[in-house]
């Protein structure tokens, strides 16, 4: 029998400090620059700030990118633009430097690590630092089969689990979120689904490299076919996962909910990203609180997610490359909201202010208009 019980979570994960908040927005308010002249960037630093506990808020300055990679055989479908299988070139591109997410992370100075949960490879190939985790070579076809058996998802979940903690203890104080995977965008249209109670058509997106109509097709009839499978399982999120997610959908959720109890804020990139955090939320409801939505890609599931969880994307570019690239964009957004909360001055009081303070007579039965009131009487 499992010793993994997923309510624990809920009692594990707190909200952020709702008390430094509050401090947070009265200092916000002595500030030079006038409240609300900054928009979200201002209700940035303070959800920062109570995630830090902190006040002012400190920089943001070891964040880093973590990209769970895995091969999803419902890619034999051609319900994705990229041959089944190939999500290894992806994470070999990314080591290399290649990718649009190596280039900004060069740029910005962020370190990215590739945890490889069922690539589709011989684990020989790849660095032992990537491979080390990985649970099975590829997961299931789940419109006729689970993505993992109950051991291959406990161990996932658990993998997901020991990777925020290892993040956490180096000292990341924000991760952005991501994925490397062919077919994953199809596992996570089938959770969305499941979990908001809708159709495959209105989850079923174009995935990272755009499919053409047919390819669309298939891709709806695939979410469907699994969403059958889906819905008997729903009050048991594990075997959700297990049945319709992947190794990779599922060890996101573990760190998702992991890093919540550690307390490490993560931007979250994409719909697989998203569709793992709707999971997560049904495990613990004051999850979310610990995440920030980074782009509207343009994917329904993850519109849908997003609107579940009253997550709202801080850009909306039209990205759809994926691999933690729109997170990197917003991670700048971040870093200044906590660069402004933390380093902008406070207002002067004016001399005159103090000098009507001075003047102004402390309420009690000895004030003059109460004495007077008195000798009327």
């Amino acid at each position: 029998m499992s010793s993994l019980n997923l309510d624990d979570f809920t009692d594990l994960i707190e909200r952020p400090d709702g008390g430094v908040r509050r401090d947070a927005e009265v200092r916000r308010e002595r500030l030079a620059v006038p409240p609300g002249s900054l928009g979200r960037l201002d209700d940035l630093g303070e959800w920062l700030a109570a995630a830090q506990a902190a006040v002012p808020v400190r920089p943001i300055e070891r964040p880093r990118v973590v990209l769970f990679a895995g091969d999803h055989k419902i890619a034999e479908l051609g319900v994705s633009a990229r041959a089944a299988g190939s999500a290894v070139e992806l994470v070999r591109e990314v080591l290399e430097g290649g990718r649009p997410v190596s280039v900004l992370a060069r740029r910005l100075g962020v370190p990215v690590r590739v945890v490889d949960m069922a690539l589709d490879c011989d684990p020989a190939s790849l660095p032992e630092d990537v491979v080390r985790h990985r649970v099975r070579r590829g997961s299931g076809r789940i419109d006729v089969e689970d993505a993992l058996s109950p051991e291959e998802a406990e161990a996932a979940f658990r993998a997901g689990t020991a990777v925020a903690d290892e993040e956490a203890d180096s000292g990341t104080d924000l991760v952005v979120l991501g994925d490397l995977s062919v077919g994953g965008t199809t596992a996570a249209g089938v959770l969305v689904a499941a979990l908001c109670g809708t159709d495959a058509s209105v989850v079923t997106g174009r995935g990272g490299l755009a499919i053409d109509d047919l390819a669309w097709m298939r891709k709806c009839a695939a979410i469907r076919d699994a969403l059958r499978r889906a819905r008997p399982v729903l009050g048991d999120q594990l075997q959700l996962l297990a049945t319709v997610g992947g190794a990779d959908l599922t060890a996101m959720t573990g760190f998702l909910l992991q890093a919540a109890v550690r307390k490490l804020p993560v931007v979250l990139d994409g719909v697989v990203a998203s569709a793992c955090a709707l999971v997560g939320q049904r495990v613990a409801f004051r999850a979310p609180d610990w995440w920030l939505a980074a782009h509207d890609s343009g994917e329904p599931a993850q519109a849908k997610a997003l609107d579940r969880m009253a997550l709202e994307p801080l850009l909306a570019h039209g990205v759809t490359v994926g691999e933690g690239t729109g997170g990197l964009l917003a991670l700048p957004l971040v870093q200044a909201a906590a660069a402004l909360a933390a380093e902008l001055p406070e207002r002067p009081e004016r001399a005159e202010d103090a000098e009507d303070a001075e003047r102004q007579p402390e309420a009690g039965p000895g004030t003059e208009p109460e004495q007077e009131a008195a000798q009327e009487r």
